[in-house]
């Protein structure tokens, strides 16, 4: 007789396991030699490739058990570095503080170790790019109906089970197709596009971070705005760095379980709570979504907790997005969200004392809609992606009773956008 199990249990055990592959591919595939010839006992230098910032060298002292721990038993992963050519090097710029020998890549699939120096892969060659709303990332307290020039490499640093770009996220450089774009030529690009701002969203920006670095850097010294789109996987210090040079970041809160993080995404809680933190500290303008998935993270214990914890770590204006799953990727046997349960999720955050809470993937529903919290009158009247009533004067007060309303509102918005330039299919989230 065979032994039933829970979904999370299976999901547990699959992730396990594709973990597992996941290891032994780490060092599979790589772009031909570029110019810059390497001697022939170092792996060839895929075309663009860059060293990388935040990694350090480590020549001795491996902890296998710190990167395989959950993966094999002690006794297979002490010496499991021992078939390895060195020098090594440990990664720094997120979490996973992946330890690499020569050739292998870490965990996002596009930084990985040549000659005993970290390179990153994902470095002027996005297989992304499009013109669309800013309320697509989205972005419903930063400029409102202005378009942003958005792009996106190969790579992602976490594994969740419902990615709805998987096969952009879950692929290295050399998988995709991809465009030649340095950072250099990013600015005329988007004056080409009539564009003020550029996005880094889609896959996961940390993982092609030195790219999306040098690129805020010369487009905000050419006048332009930055804003990121990200799962929050990375450590303070590249963090600290990049708060200088974006002027808003939304982060994917994917549930408030430390169990349903490390299963289902691959990733710790802690680490995401520890960034969120860290932006709020900042003038970065900083918004949350939550993508509800029906049986994982919709336990409105957890939505309450949430809930409290953003009130009391964040603040009671930062825009909150509960939006609606739809079967992705690994996770097609899951019903789309209920709109009931969207909907219990906006009224626990709204009476926990969140003042902007909004509905995702639920067009023409009223929690698409900015409200003022003073009078309650409608400020923001959206339909999908597209603003169709503005009352907010060029200070980002309201109209009816002059209550200021947090957000970077910038000049009057555009209420009739043009439909966006189409130049791919990824979504945000």
């Amino acid at each position: 007789m065979t032994t039933p199990i829970t979904r999370r249990e299976f999901l547990i055990a699959s992730t396990t396991g594709l973990c597992a592959l996941g290891a032994g591919l780490a060092g599979v595939g790589l772009f031909g030699a570029s110019d810059s010839i390497q001697p022939a006992s170092i792996t060839p230098l895929p075309r663009y490739a860059r060293e990388a910032m935040y990694y350090t060298a480590v020549e001795s002292g491996l902890n296998c058990q710190s990167c395989h721990s959950g993966l094999a038993a002690p006794s297979e992963v002490l010496y499991c570095h021992t078939s390895h050519a060195g020098p090594y090097v440990k990664c720094e710029l997120c979490p996973h503080g992946c330890v690499l020998s020569e050739g292998q890549r870490g965990i996002c699939r596009v930084r990985g170790n040549y000659g005993g120096k970290l390179y990153t892969v994902a470095y002027g060659n996005p297989c992304a790019v499009n013109v669309d709303p800013i309320e697509k990332k989205p972005f419903f307290h930063f400029y409102p109906a202005q378009q942003a020039f958005s792009l996106a490499t190969a790579g992602c640093s976490l594994r969740c089970q419902y990615c709805q770009n998987w096969q952009i996220s879950q692929s290295a450089p050399e998988d995709t197709e991809n465009m030649d774009l340095p950072p250099e030529q990013i600015a005329a690009v988007c004056r080409q596009n009539d564009v003020s701002i550029v996005a880094y969203t889609y896959s996961e920006p940390m993982a092609y971070y030195e790219y999306m670095l040098d690129s805020a850097t010369l487009t905000h010294e050419a006048g332009l705005l930055n804003v990121v789109i990200s799962s929050g996987h990375v450590n303070p210090t590249p963090l600290r760095r990049l708060c200088e040079v974006v002027d808003a970041i939304k982060i994917d809160l994917k549930g408030f379980d430390a169990d349903f993080y490390r299963t289902v995404c691959g990733a710790e809680l802690d680490n995401i709570l520890r960034t969120i933190q860290i932006i709020a500290a900042t003038d970065v303008h900083l918004e949350i979504v939550n993508l509800v998935v029906p049986t994982l993270n919709d336990d409105l214990d957890q939505l309450q907790a949430m809930a409290d914890w953003l009130l009391a770590n964040v603040g009671p204006d930062v825009p909150v997005h509960f939006s609606r799953f739809m079967p992705q990727y690994r996770l097609q046997n899951l019903p789309q969200t209920p709109t009931e349960t969207l909907e219990a999720a906006r009224n626990i955050a709204l009476e926990t004392g969140l003042r902007f809470v909004y509905l995702g993937n639920v067009p023409g529903h009223e929690g698409n809609n900015t409200y003022c919290p003073n009078c309650g009158n409608l400020l923001i009247e959206r339909n999908g992606f597209w603003v169709v009533a503005y009352h907010l004067t060029e200070a980002g007060h309201c109209e009816y009773c002059d209550t200021p309303i947090p957000g970077i509102w910038g000049p009057s918005a555009r209420i009739e956008p043009q439909p966006a330039t189409p130049m791919g299919a990824e979504t945000d989230t």
